[in-house]
C-alpha cells in the first residue's frame, strides 16, 4: 500500500510503499476511500519542513535548549548526531479519514466489516486507528462530506467550552476550513455569527455561506465594526480559529468582547495577552483542546476505555458523531468548501498547493481501493546490500522487531557500526520498517510479527518494542530456534520471568541490552579494580528528570516503571563490577503519587560483602549530568561521570581518562553478542545474571 510521508529535513513529501499495518487489540483496519487536507493546519507543518536550520531553531527554543543540554552532558558530537536523526525521519502527514472496515481487532464492538466510518487516520491507503477515534457514517452522507469530520470536531469542542446559549452574537476569527465549519455549527445552535478574515475570497465564502464578514485586508477597524454590529454594547464571545504568530487576533477578540465575554483559542497564534483588556471586562480566556475530552489520553485512544456519559457527555467519538449528524441533517454544508480533488497518486501535487499563491481551502484525496491488505511485508532491495548480501551459516542474520526512537537513533546504528547482517525490520506500523529499513540496509520491512519468527534463514531477533511485549515476544523467538537480544526490560512480571527461564534451553543465546557493561571507560575503571582486594562500596547516582505520570512507562502494565524499565541498568552494572552474587535488595523510594516510583534509592549487599547504592532521582535539575558511578575500595576511589570522564584518588600512575563524546558501550554491546555466536562461545552477559536481576527488582516492585 502507499502512504503520504514528509521529510522533517527537506519538507518533501513522498508516496512509498509500505506494508500493510498490522491490526492491534482495540482497533480498525480502514480503506480509505479518500482524506482531507487542511490548507490551514497542514500547512503549518509543512512550512516548518520547508524552514531552513535558523528558522526551525527559531520556531522552538525549548527544543534548542534541550540540545544545548545534551551537548553540555553528552559531547557536541552526540548532540549533533541528535539532531540530525530526528530531522531524518519521515513523518506521516493527514488526520482526517474516511474510508470503509475491513478488519475488526479483538476488543472491538460496535463496528463491523463493510461499515463507513470517519477517523483521525493518516493520508494512507489503508490505515489502523484504534475504535474510540472512528464513528459510523449515517446512510444518504457521502463520503466527501464525512471527510470534514475531524475539522469540525476540533471547531465543535471550541464552542462546547465558550457555551454559546440561543440568540448571543459570536465572532469567528479565521475563515479557513474550521473557521467556515465552525461557523456554522454555532448558527446551528442559535447564535448570530461574524467573521473576520485577512482573505477576501474566504471572507466572500462566508457571506454565501449566510454570514456576514469583515475583510481584514481592507485595513479597516474591526473592532469598530463588530460594535456596531451589536449596537455598541459587544460580542458575547470570540472563537479564534487563525494560524498567526501574531497576537493580534486575541486583542481584537478582547476589545470586541462585552462585559464578561468568552474567548477561546481554537487555532494557533501569538499569547502576548494585554492585561488591561481582560481586567477591565473580567474576560475568561481558554485554549482547546483538539476534538474533545479523551485527546491525548492514552487509556481513552489507545486502551479503548470510554468515559460514562453520565459524567462526560461530549468525548472525541462522540464529537465526531454529533457533527455528522448535523452533515447527515444538512445543518452544515461542506460542498462549498472543496477547492481541490486530487487522485492519491498526485497527493505531492496536492501539498504543493499550500505553498503556491494559488488559493485553496478544502483540498481532497481520492483512493482507488486496489491495496492488499495482506501485503504485510514488502522488498525493500533490488540488490542486497553489502551487510546483508551473503548469509554465512553459524553467522548471526538479524531480524529486527522494533523502530521506535530507541531503535531507529541507538540500537540499528550499533548493530549497523559492529557489522551486523540484516534481514528484515518489523513493526506494528509499516513507516518506521520502510524509512530505516532502507537507510541501514534491510532486505525487507514487514508488519508481520509471526512471519519473522517462522522465516528460518534469519537465525537472530532483536527485540526493541513497549516494555509489555518484551517477555512474549522473547518466548517466542526461543521458540522458534532464534539467538535473542532484547532490549531491557527482560520483562515485567515473575510468571513471565518464570516463563523466560523454562523455555531458555541455552541452545540458544539469550541477552539483554545491558551495554554500560561494555562502555570503554567503564572497562578501564573494571581493570583498576581487578587489582584492589576487599569489600567494595559502590554508589550509582542517576539524575533521570521528571516525566509525566500518564506516560506509557509509568504504567505497571505497559512500562513496568522507571525501577524495571532503566534502574535495571544499573543494577546489573554493580552486579557486574562486584563479581558477586547480590545476597539482598531493599528498595526506598520517595512519596509521590505516581503508578510507579521514579525517585528512590536501592540499598544493595554482595555475597563477598561489598555493598553498593543506586540513587534514582526523578526530581534534579536537567543542568546536573545524568550518571556518575563512584566505587571505594582499597584506600581508593574511582569515579565515572557520565561516561566521558574517569578520575581516580590514592593510584599512583593514573591519569584522569576523557572522552570528546559520551560512549555508553552501545556499539561494543552489539559486536560482543554477534561475536558469541559467531563464535559459539558463551553469552557476553551471563544469563544466570540476567535472571538474578530481574528476578530482585520484581520482588522489590512487588513488596
Amino acid at each position: 500500500m502507499k502512504q503520504l510521508l514528509q521529510s522533517l529535513a527537506s519538507g518533501n513529501t513522498d508516496l512509498p510503499e509500505v506494508p500493510c499495518p498490522s491490526v492491534p487489540r482495540g482497533s480498525l483496519l480502514v480503506r480509505s476511500s479518500c482524506s482531507l487536507v487542511s490548507a490551514g493546519t497542514e500547512r503549518m507543518l509543512v512550512d516548518f519542513s520547508k524552514a531552513n536550520w535558523l528558522d526551525k531553531a527559531r520556531q522552538q527554543p525549548d527544543k534548542v535548549q534541550q540540545v544545548l543540554d545534551k551537548a553540555r552532558s553528552e559531547g557536541v558530537f552526540n548532540a549533533f548526531e541528535a539532531v540530525q536523526s530526528k530531522l531524518d525521519q519521515a513523518i506521516p502527514l493527514g488526520y482526517s479519514n474516511v474510508g470503509s472496515v475491513v478488519a475488526v481487532g479483538e476488543d472491538v464492538a460496535g463496528f463491523q466489516v463493510g461499515d463507513r466510518v470517519v477517523s483521525n487516520g493518516p493520508h494512507a491507503e489503508l490505515v489502523v486507528v484504534p475504535k474510540n477515534l472512528c464513528a459510523l457514517i449515517p446512510t444518504g452522507l457521502s463520503d466527501e462530506s464525512a471527510s470534514f469530520t475531524v475539522l469540525a470536531s476540533i471547531g465543535l469542542q471550541g464552542i462546547r467550552l465558550a457555551q454559546p446559549t440561543l440568540g448571543e452574537i459570536f465572532v469567528v476569527s479565521g475563515l479557513g476550513l474550521i473557521g467556515l465549519l465552525t461557523a456554522q455549527l454555532l448558527k446551528a445552535q442559535g447564535c448570530r455569527v461574524l467573521g473576520l478574515d485577512p482573505d477576501p475570497h474566504k471572507c466572500a465564502l462566508a457571506e454565501e455561506l449566510g454570514f456576514l464578514s469583515f475583510d481584514l485586508s481592507l485595513g479597516a477597524d474591526p473592532v469598530s465594526w463588530l460594535l456596531e454590529q451589536t449596537s455598541g454594547f459587544g460580542v458575547d464571545g470570540v472563537l479564534i480559529t487563525a494560524a498567526t504568530t501574531s497576537s493580534e487576533p486575541v486583542h481584537v477578540a478582547a476589545q470586541a468582547c462585552r462585559q464578561r465575554g468568552r474567548i477561546v483559542l481554537v487555532g494557533v497564534t501569538g499569547l502576548d495577552l494585554r492585561r488591561d483588556l481582560f481586567y477591565k471586562k473580567e474576560l475568561s480566556f481558554q485554549v482547546s483542546c483538539s476534538y474533545g475530552p479523551g485527546r491525548y489520553d492514552h487509556t481513552y485512544e489507545q486502551k479503548g476505555h470510554d468515559y460514562p456519559i453520565g459524567f462526560v457527555r461530549w468525548t472525541e467519538q462522540r464529537n465526531f458523531q454529533a457533527v455528522l449528524n448535523s452533515f447527515a441533517s444538512g445543518a452544515v454544508r461542506t460542498e462549498r468548501l472543496i477547492s481541490h480533488r486530487f487522485l492519491f497518486d498526485q497527493a505531492a501535487a496536492a501539498y504543493e498547493l499550500l505553498s503556491s499563491p494559488e488559493s485553496s481551502l478544502g483540498i481532497l484525496l481520492q483512493y482507488t481501493g486496489t491495496a492488499d491488505p495482506q501485503q504485510r511485508t514488502i522488498d525493500l532491495l533490488s540488490e542486497p546490500a553489502a551487510n546483508s548480501r551473503v548469509h554465512i551459516p553459524g553467522q548471526p542474520l538479524l531480524g529486527v522487531i522494533g523502530a521506535g526512537n530507541y531503535a531507529s537513533r541507538m540500537l540499528i546504528p550499533a548493530f549497523a557500526k559492529a557489522g551486523a547482517r540484516f534481514h528484515t525490520l518489523a513493526a506494528s506500523s509499516g513507516l518506521g520498517p520502510v524509512h530505516v529499513g532502507r537507510k541501514f540496509g534491510f532486505r525487507h520491512a514487514s508488519t508481520d510479527v509471526p512471519a519473522l519468527l517462522a522465516d528460518p534463514s534469519c537465525n537472530t531477533v532483536v527485540i526493541a518494542t513497549r516494555h509489555d511485549s518484551h517477555a512474549p515476544l522473547v518466548q517466542q523467538a526461543l521458540a522458534a530456534g532464534k539467538h535473542v537480544f532484547v532490549e531491557k526490560p527482560l520483562c515485567l512480571t515473575a510468571e513471565e520471568l518464570s516463563a523466560i527461564e523454562a523455555a531458555h534451553t541455552g541452545e540458544h543465546l539469550l541477552m539483554v541490552g545491558f551495554n554500560r557493561r561494555f562502555a570503554p571507560l567503564l572497562l578501564d575503571l573494571q581493570q583498576q579494580l581487578t587489582r584492589l582486594t576487599g569489600p567494595k562500596a559502590f554508589t550509582y547516582t542517576c539524575n533521570a528528570g521528571a516525566i509525566p505520570a500518564d506516560h506509557w512507562i509509568q504504567d505497571p502494565s505497559l512500562g513496568g516503571g522507571r525501577l524495571l524499565g532503566e534502574a535495571c541498568h544499573f543494577v546489573d552494572l554493580l552486579r557486574h563490577l562486584a563479581a558477586s552474587p547480590i545476597e539482598d535488595l531493599q528498595l526506598l523510594s520517595a512519596a509521590d503519587s505516581k503508578p510507579c516510583p521514579d525517585t528512590f534509592s536501592l540499598q544493595l549487599r554482595f555475597a563477598d560483602g561489598s555493598i553498593g547504592t543506586v540513587h534514582y532521582f526523578a526530581n534534579g535539575s536537567k543542568a546536573f549530568p545524568k550518571e556518575r558511578l563512584e566505587v571505594f575500595a582499597a584506600g581508593k576511589v574511582l569515579r565515572l561521570d557520565n561516561y566521558r570522564k574517569l578520575q581516580a584518588w590514592g593510584i599512583p600512575g593514573f591519569n584522569t581518562r576523557r572522552l570528546l563524546s559520551q560512549d555508553k558501550g552501545q556499539q561494543a554491546c552489539c559486536a560482543a553478542f554477534l561475536k558469541a555466536i559467531e563464535t559459539g562461545g558463551p553469552p557476553p552477559v551471563p544469563v544466570s545474571e540476567l535472571f538474578e536481576v530481574q528476578r530482585l527488582l520484581l520482588e522489590a516492585v512487588n513488596l
